[in-house]
C-alpha cells in the first residue's frame, strides 16, 4: 500500500493562528499545559512547514497514545520534543496507517472416517483411539 506524502513545504502556507491551534490541539489531547514559546513555535512551524495537517497530528497522537497504553511505547514518545521530529513523526504517522492484518487463521480438518462405517463401527473406532491414547498416557507416566 503507498501511503501519501505530505505536501511539498513550498506549497504549504504556515501562520501563528496554524501554530496555535496545532499546539492547543496537543494540550487538549494530552492532558498537557504547555507554554508556547518561541522554541516550540519553531518546532511547529518545522512540522506544519512539511505539509503535516492537524488531521494528522492527532492520527499520531491518538495512535501514541494507543501504544503506550498497550506498554508498545514509552510514554517519552509523546514529549512535545520527540512527537516535533519530523523523521519521528513522519514513521509514527506511517506506521498508525498500516492495516496489519493477522495471518488467516487454518481451519481445522477433523478426522472423518469413511462414510461407507456403520455407527458402530464408528463407535468401535472411537474407543480403539481412546484405548491407545490411555497406553500411551501410562507408558509416560512410567518415563
Amino acid at each position: 500500500m503507498i501511503m501519501p506524502e505530505p505536501a511539498s513545504p513550498s506549497s504549504v502556507s504556515v501562520n501563528a493562528i496554524g501554530i496555535g491551534e496545532a499546539h492547543q490541539i496537543y494540550c487538549q489531547l494530552t492532558g498537557q499545559s504547555l507554554r508556547l514559546g518561541f522554541d516550540r513555535e519553531r518546532m511547529w512551524y518545522e512540522l506544519l512547514r512539511l505539509g503535516y495537517s492537524l488531521q494528522d497530528l492527532r492520527v499520531v497522537i491518538t495512535y501514541l497514545q494507543r501504544e503506550i497504553r498497550a506498554q508498545r511505547r514509552n510514554v517519552g514518545a509523546l514529549k512535545l520534543s520527540n512527537l516535533l521530529q519530523p523523521d519521528r513523526f513522519e514513521e509514527d504517522l506511517n506506521i498508525s496507517r498500516l492495516r496489519l492484518t493477522p495471518e488467516p487463521s487454518r481451519p481445522k480438518t477433523p478426522v472423518a472416517l469413511p462414510p461407507s462405517c456403520s455407527p458402530d463401527e464408528q463407535e468401535r473406532g472411537r474407543q480403539h483411539a481412546l484405548a491407545q491414547l490411555r497406553n500411551l498416557k501410562d507408558k509416560l507416566r512410567l518415563l
